[in-house]
């Protein structure tokens, strides 16, 4: 008995709000069809892109990390690197020293060897030879003070040296 009496109350209130059943539910079943086509062909799209640009956004934060971490290991790299290249760097500045003083030891003893063949030979020669010998000694010690000291001195780093220094040493670092 209450479902026929809500029955017949439906019944009136739809009759005096003016439902007509058969558009009613025309209504509801182009609502359907739209909604369905709606979820079909436009919800699931649209959540699919909002999917794929989320793990893309998730993929390049994971790059960034990575990234961030190859590159503070270049850079630990690149100070063990620039590090070993100055030990080298001074190791080969140090060697250039001694070998300059070596050279400036070799070229004094030759200067000095010289000097003395040029005094003996001064003594055994007669007065007038003795005051032109003293004069061409003079001039000689004096051209190979020079000789050697431009030897010397062009053997203690010029400019070039430290730059074929740094192309030795970058070619080195670059076979390893």
């Amino acid at each position: 008995m209450n479902d026929v009496f809500l029955a017949s109350i439906a019944a009136d209130t739809a009759k005096q709000f003016g439902v007509n059943w058969p558009m009613f539910i025309s209504q509801c079943i182009s609502f359907a069809i739209v909604a369905f086509l709606l979820h079909r062909f436009a919800y699931k799209p649209v959540l699919k892109v909002l999917e794929e640009r989320r793990e893309k956004i998730a993929e390049s934060l994971a790059n960034a990390d990575q990234i961030k971490k190859d590159l503070a290991n270049a850079q630990g790299k690149v100070q063990e690197i620039l590090s070993q290249a100055n030990v080298q760097g001074n190791k080969l500045i140090e060697e250039a020293r001694v070998s300059a003083a070596k050279i400036l030891e070799q070229e004094s003893q030759k200067a000095i060897a010289t000097a003395n063949e040029i005094i003996t030979k001064a003594r055994q020669a007669n007065e007038a030879e003795l005051a032109r010998m003293k004069a061409e000694l003079r001039r000689e010690v004096g051209r190979l003070v020079v000789v050697t000291t431009a030897k010397v001195t062009g053997k203690i780093l010029t400019p070039e040296d430290q730059q074929r220094l740094a192309e030795e040493t970058n070619q080195q670092l670059a076979k390893n």
